[in-house]
């Protein structure tokens, strides 16, 4: 059994990475991507070639052969074209170079052996260097040479240069790093930018119908309406109307991607048996068409017009005609915020609208440099193997690395930017092992995942640059697993401190969230449907960005019940209240005299605050305000990253783990579930329980005027009465004097029992007796 890691294995740890600065400092190159390390690539473009031989049949297929030292890149081949056009790039990485000669070989392709045309080699040490923004290099027309150094026939156009990453021919090159991909794979290992789709909620509210025309006219219909588009359907409930007219003035909300390539199909249908329903029209809305809101204000309604329906009479149908029509009010939401992620890791929340949107506060950028230790995901040629990537997600824009063939360390050194609108976002980083470097040969498998980090930026100090090693947790069936680590640099950049600071005054969402807010079951399955869309437009990119990948970084499974979750909270829950119980201690050390000079002092600091109230609230926030400034030396240096305690993954019990992994519906044996199901009633009783207790004593307080207890509320009254007197001619400086000295009492005029007030609160009756 593998040995469990230990708890610093999981820790965060600040690294020191080389990170390039603008301008050149000898014989560095360096660029504006100054959150990576820089790396050197030799560049190889290929642009196109004229004038070459062709073969004792007349013909010529040429392609382009590109050598340096073991690695070898080639161009597409075309058949019979003395003057073909490439336009392929090729780069050589700086630290795999063992060669001082690089060649360029035109061949003609050919079924048994592909023929030589022609070559042109370079010298390492005659290349020149690049550095961005210049412009990029140009081709140059260079003779072809035979084996023996001769001028052949035919002439190729090249550019070779030495550059980095941030080469504008980086993303689409053939990379020496990945030259045992060929074909289909090549496109599944590129770096890219995606763009999610611009997402609306859609409102129908489905008001009535007219002139319905059942085929049963010996009974009144009992209508609904069903409401489609795409994959997504939801009914209204059936008219308590029971006419030919039926009124429904129900809301039904979807998702809505942009550019609106679905209809919207609206179905009114006569329930005519359990499970079994008759169209009694339908109409088809194009999106296009719909009315764009973006506040509160009612759009106008329309009446449509249903279609024509078909009869069955025996064997024979008819068309019957007829003007049914039905009243709806439709609009895109663009007020809302289309929510596609968990809402406790947001990274944007803009509304849809974008003339609603605020200026930009700042700019996020972010380094990912490498991973180190990662485990190994598959086995391939009989040696375990893993082909890394890492993809980000903030706001709207996703975007993706390239692979690294073949390593547990792999090096990206791919620097991105983000615009943002507020600080209070998060952006994710996940880290996969790509399945699909044989192109089709790979359906049906999936990208495996080996671990995501979550940064809120709001915890970053801006302008700072950020750098460190994030322990890469999964949690498997079998426990919490380390899967490696991922180094990153990252900076927030603020462009205006108030314009920042005025977001914190803000509402969270936008505003339509709040003067027509959604429930929470609609916002839940909302986000469902907004995964799904999105997962479905970026798994049709090139290269896509598969399902399984997008899910993962949208939490999309993370509403199952959880022990271990469940767990979590209520600790998380009992940690934020930890203050309170600590004053309540202290307070209770306080009344019991435990230090008496702290008693004392409590008391003369009572007596200052009673006999001089305007003090009150100045002594509170200014004790506050000493408490930050004292908490200030010990802020926190780094980001936040995965807790395995606070998540208490370490010593998660198998039983648990099993069943947080389990299918929904379950695929455990019936005395597994029937187990969980009895420690389930045992621990929700205990929650019931105490929910039960805080209901009480609220019943018990709502009690004391209630006359449910006539000789209990007697009692109140005429104590509020006389308490009334009492208080109206002793000064309030003397109640609360001989109050606070009353709770402070010496222990030697205490007593074990509880006192009078809570004798009686704790007699009040509560609805505990009607329960059954």
């Amino acid at each position: 059994m593998q040995r469990p890691l230990q708890s610093e294995d999981y820790s965060l740890k600040e690294t020191s990475p080389h990170l390039g600065g603008g301008g050149v400092h000898g014989d560095k190159l360096t660029s504006t991507y100054d959150l990576v390390e820089q790396m050197q690539y030799l560049y190889v473009r290929v642009v196109k070639a004229k004038d070459l031989p062709t073969d004792v049949t007349g013909s010529c297929d040429p392609y382009v052969e590109v050598k340096l030292g073991n690695y070898k890149g080639t161009t597409r081949h075309f058949e019979k074209k003395t003057n073909p056009e490439w336009n392929q790039v090729f780069a050589f990485s700086k630290e795999r170079i063992q060669f001082s000669v690089i060649e360029v070989t035109v061949k003609d392709k050919d079924l048994v052996k592909d023929d030589f045309i022609g070559r042109v080699t370079f010298d390492l040490n005659e290349i020149p260097k690049r550095v961005p923004p210049d412009s990029p290099l140009a081709p140059q027309w260079y003779r072809l040479e035979d084996r023996k150094g001769d001028k052949a026939k035919g002439e190729l156009m090249l550019a070779v240069w030495m550059g980095t990453q941030a080469d504008e021919a980086f993303p689409e090159a053939w990379h020496s790093d990945a030259a045992t991909i060929h074909g289909e794979g090549l496109s599944n290992i590129r770096s890219k930018v995606y763009l999610s789709p611009k997402l609306w909620y859609l409102r129908v509210n489905v008001i009535e119908a007219q002139d319905l025309v059942p085929s049963d006219k010996a009974r009144f219909p009992e209508v609904h309406v069903k409401v489609m588009l795409g994959s997504q359907g939801m009914k209204t409930r059936v008219s308590q109307s029971r006419s030919l007219s039926p009124l429904w003035n129900e809301d039904l909300m979807f998702v809505a991607a942009e550019p609106f390539e679905e209809h919207l199909v609206i179905s009114v249908e006569d329930r005519i048996g359990p499970n079994k329903d008759e169209l009694m029209g339908k109409c088809v809305i194009p999106l296009q068409s719909v009315e764009k809101r973006f506040d509160h204000k009612p759009v106008n309604s329309r009446w449509y017009n249903l279609e024509k329906h078909a009869i069955t009479e025996g064997e024979k149908k008819k068309e019957v005609k007829f003007a049914s029509r039905i009243h709806l009010r439709i609009c895109l939401d663009g007020g809302y915020h289309v929510l596609d992620e968990s809402t406790h890791y947001s990274s944007d929340l803009r509304p849809t609208a974008k003339q609603l949107w605020k200026p930009s506060i700042g700019v996020l950028e972010l380094g990912i440099l490498n991973a180190q230790g990662l485990l190994p995901m598959k086995t391939k040629d009989g040696r375990n193997t893993t082909d890394a990537y890492c993809v980000a997600k903030y706001g709207s824009k996703w975007i993706r690395t390239r692979t690294i063939i073949d390593s547990f360390t792999p090096k990206w050194n791919e620097q991105y930017t983000w615009e943002v609108y507020d600080p209070c976002t998060v952006v994710t980083v996940g880290v996969f092992d790509n399945c699909h470097l044989a192109g089709d040969k790979a359906n049906g498998t999936k990208d495996s995942r080996i671990g995501k980090v979550r940064i809120r930026l709001s915890t970053l100090e801006t302008d700072r640059v950020y750098t460190h090693s994030y322990p890469l947790l999964v949690l498997h069936s079998s426990g919490v697993k380390k899967m490696g680590e991922v180094q990153l640099a990252v900076r927030f950049a603020r462009s205006s401190l108030l314009n920042m600071l005025h977001i914190y005054s803000q509402p969270l969402l936008p505003k339509m969230h709040y003067l027509h807010p959604l429930s929470v079951t609609q916002l839940d399955s909302l986000r469902h449907q907004a995964t799904q869309i999105v997962s479905m437009r970026l798994s049709r990119a090139e290269p896509s960005l598969r399902k399984e990948v997008v899910e993962y970084m949208l939490d999309y499974d993370s509403h199952m019940w959880s022990m271990r979750r469940s767990k979590a909270n209520f600790f998380r829950i009992m940690s934020v209240m930890s203050g309170m119980i600590a004053v309540g201690k202290w307070l209770d050390k306080i009344c019991n005299w435990k230090n008496p000079l702290t008693t004392i002092l409590v008391h003369i600091l009572f007596l200052i605050l009673v006999l001089y109230p305007e003090l009150i609230l100045p002594t509170i926030f200014l004790y506050m305000f000493l408490i930050g400034i004292w908490h200030y030396r010990w802020r926190p240096r780094q980001p936040p990253y995965m807790d395995t305690r606070l998540s208490h993954a370490e010593n998660v019990h198998p039983d648990e783990l099993d069943e947080e992994f389990d299918t929904f519906p379950t695929s455990r044996h019936s005395d597994i579930v029937r187990m969980r199901y009895d420690r389930l009633r045992s621990v929700a009783g205990r929650i019931q329980t105490v929910v039960g207790d805080m209901a009480t004593q609220g019943e018990r307080l709502q009690s004391l005027l209630s006359w449910r207890d006539p000789r209990a509320t007697a009692l109140f009254v005429t104590f509020c009465f006389l308490a009334a007197i009492v208080l109206y001619v002793t000064p309030f400086r003397v109640v609360a004097i001989l109050t606070a000295f009353y709770v402070l009492r010496h222990p030697r005029f205490r007593h074990k029992l509880p006192s009078v007030p809570l004798n009686f609160f704790r007699r009040l009756p509560a609805k505990t007796d009607s329960m059954l």
